[in-house]
């Protein structure tokens, strides 16, 4: 079974000459196919965190470990390889490439780990009519909803099949009508495919929906619903 460990992770920052701590001893174990979910104010530590987890920052100390595997000391092109073919990445903001289409955007990472074949376009489709965007694939970002760009970021985020699927405030640009339709989707996409989902939010209805709760407060961390 696929699994993330964090192992004593400390992350702080210089500011002014002024040392700020935003994570402290953090040790959390996530196994692929659980659904946790991060809170905590504004500026507590959530991203940080999720970013650290993710391989997209390295902690000030501390490990992380992906089966095994100490991401937090690998080089660039060895992190960027288990990221490409075992995690997911859906943020507040899309981050779609304006001048691609949607179908490009959603084949992007099967293109930089040059598994983009005829099983991966066949999966971007499905995928596509999964999420109901398939008629919007010609299009380019700036044609689409604010509800159809983050599909198509969730579409993005699915194609390499990612064990651990990490989601940044994934409605917080959006409407209450979206933002559920959204949440619905990932947590269908997570149970079918057995995707290990692990979010900051500050969405309660979201919140909700996960197995485990954490909050983040003053760098610490503590779970809420055990």
């Amino acid at each position: 079974m696929n699994k993330i460990e964090c192992k004593s992770i400390y992350k702080s920052f210089v500011i002014n000459n002024d040392v700020l701590n935003v994570l402290s001893d953090i040790n959390l174990d996530i196994v692929q196919g659980e659904k946790i979910a991060i809170t905590g104010m504004s500026g507590a530590g959530k991203s940080s965190f999720l970013h650290i987890l993710a391989g997209l920052d390295k902690p000030t100390s501390g490990n992380i470990f992906f089966n095994n595997t100490n991401i937090a000391k690998l080089n660039n092109v060895s992190l960027s390889n288990i990221r490409l073919n075992n995690f997911g990445f859906v943020y507040q903001f899309h981050h779609l490439l304006e001048d691609l289409t949607i179908e490009e955007n959603i084949y992007m990472p099967a293109y930089l780990n040059n598994s983009l074949d005829k099983s991966k376009k066949y999966k971007a489709k499905e995928i596509m009519k999964t999420l109901n965007i398939y008629e919007r694939k010609n299009h380019l970002p700036w044609k689409l909803s604010g509800g159809e760009k983050q599909r198509a970021a969730i579409g993005r985020a699915l194609i390499n099949d990612p064990k651990f699927l990490f989601l940044d405030e994934p409605t917080g640009n959006l409407d209450e009508s979206n933002s559920v339709i959204i949440q619905d989707l990932i947590m269908e996409l997570s149970n079918k495919h057995g995707i290990a989902l692990i979010a900051a939010t500050h969405d309660n209805k979201f919140v909700g929906s996960f197995e485990k709760i954490y909050k983040l407060v003053n760098s610490k961390m503590s779970i809420l619903n055990e």
